[in-house]
């Protein structure tokens, strides 16, 4: 008797299968905001989905008494890749769901008499298993897009660090939805924990904080590029925390991702040359640390003293004056007799130099960073004759 009540309701479904399809449009159409803003052949997709899903029901439940799994995946291969970007889990559970609303209202007429309760039954087990088939999709959609971000922005922080700047670069962050400006990359040591889920960790730490965040480990380095933040000090903030132990050195601020890779050399260069300052604050700037970086062989940060130290002195009294005040100790009586000027005559001179270069002679780090300028300065000066 159940098997004839089976025939007979499946032979009305599959009558049914055209009217229902368009009952289920139509439905969608007045309930699913989402669903009237798609485009039209995103639009014909879902609607292909819909009729694959109801087709699928019908030729399954003709069959189910057999032991047939339901055909829950494959309703889903019918839809091309991207309309999984375009159409959200959420709206996937909507889209069922009108399905079955417009099935259930139908009930009485599709069903043979006495097959009601049969027919709600399998579309209770049927469409459990659709929403749990569709999870399964956009699961494995996740994963699949998880891992292309992953080596896209590997390939980013890899770009950037080689100095490999070209139009590739933007095209694979604007794949990753990068916007933000200024930007600055620091550079430290990884963390002895998994470093994806540290990466991920922060890069949520920012989502929240509204600053864009790339960040990749390479070897025992990782190094994190930050956009957005209003300064140094807000870009750090969140990321610091993160690192391993050891110094962590930030780059100078720039205006955009493609300038980047100028901050990224300084931030590495900056890295590697903070052993020679074992009382570096953390963080660092890698602008604290040109006089180490220079020593270490750094092209860029011996330029910049030149520039910055040597070259605003250079065919003035002040250069002499700063020679031999760090030859002299710092001691200001011993400068002004090698110099036969009064010792307010050298203070002054000091204070100059500190307006030109930005370094002041008579602190520690500053005179040191001063020392190694006019070495630089001399030998370049040497090389040119």
């Amino acid at each position: 008797m159940n098997d004839r009540v089976r025939e007979d309701t499946a032979r009305r479904l599959e009558r049914a299968m055209g009217s229902l399809g368009t009952a289920a449009m139509n439905r969608m159409d007045e309930r699913l905001p989402w669903y009237r803003a798609l485009s039209a052949e995103d639009r014909s997709w879902v609607g292909l989905v819909a009729q694959a899903g109801i087709a699928a029901f019908v030729e399954w439940f003709q069959h189910a008494d057999e032991g047939r799994p339901t055909p829950s995946i494959e309703i889903f291969g019918t839809a091309p890749r991207e309309l999984k970007r375009s159409v959200s889990l959420q709206q996937t559970v909507d889209l069922v769901r009108v399905v079955v609303e417009v099935v259930e209202a139908e009930v009485q007429e599709l069903a043979a008499p006495g097959g009601e309760e049969q027919l709600r039954q399998a579309m209770l087990r049927y469409t459990r298993d659709v929403a749990f088939a569709a999870a399964q999709v956009y699961a494995r959609e996740a994963e699949v897009r998880g891992a292309w971000d992953a080596r896209l922005e590997a390939l980013i922080v890899d770009a950037l660090v080689r100095g490999e700047v070209d139009d590739g670069l933007h095209s694979w962050a604007a794949a990753l939805g990068w916007t933000s400006s200024p930007v600055v990359v620091l550079a430290g040591y990884a963390p002895d924990a998994d470093p994806q889920t540290v990466i991920d960790g922060m890069r949520d730490k920012g989502r929240r904080l509204g600053h864009d965040l790339l960040a990749g480990v390479q070897g025992d380095r990782l190094i994190v590029i930050v956009g957005g933040a209003d300064s140094i000090k807000d870009a750090a903030r969140h990321v610091v925390p993160r690192f391993g132990p050891g110094p962590i050195v930030i780059g100078p601020e720039v205006p955009d991702l493609h300038a980047a890779a100028n901050s990224a050399r300084a931030a590495v260069a900056g890295l590697r040359a903070a052993q020679g300052w074992p009382d570096a604050p953390r963080p660092v700037l890698a602008e604290d640390l040109l006089a180490e970086r220079a020593i270490d062989g750094d092209e860029d940060a011996r330029a910049q003293l030149i520039e910055n130290v040597y070259k605003p002195l250079e065919g003035t009294p002040l250069l002499d004056t700063l020679a031999t005040y760090l030859e002299q100790g710092t001691s200001l009586e011993a400068t002004a007799r090698l110099l036969f000027v009064h010792p307010n005559t050298v203070r002054y001179r000091l204070k100059k130099i500190t307006e030109l270069t930005g370094y002041q002679p008579t602190e520690g780090r500053s005179a040191f960073t001063l020392q190694v300028g006019l070495i630089l300065g001399r030998l370049s000066r040497a090389t040119v004759t």
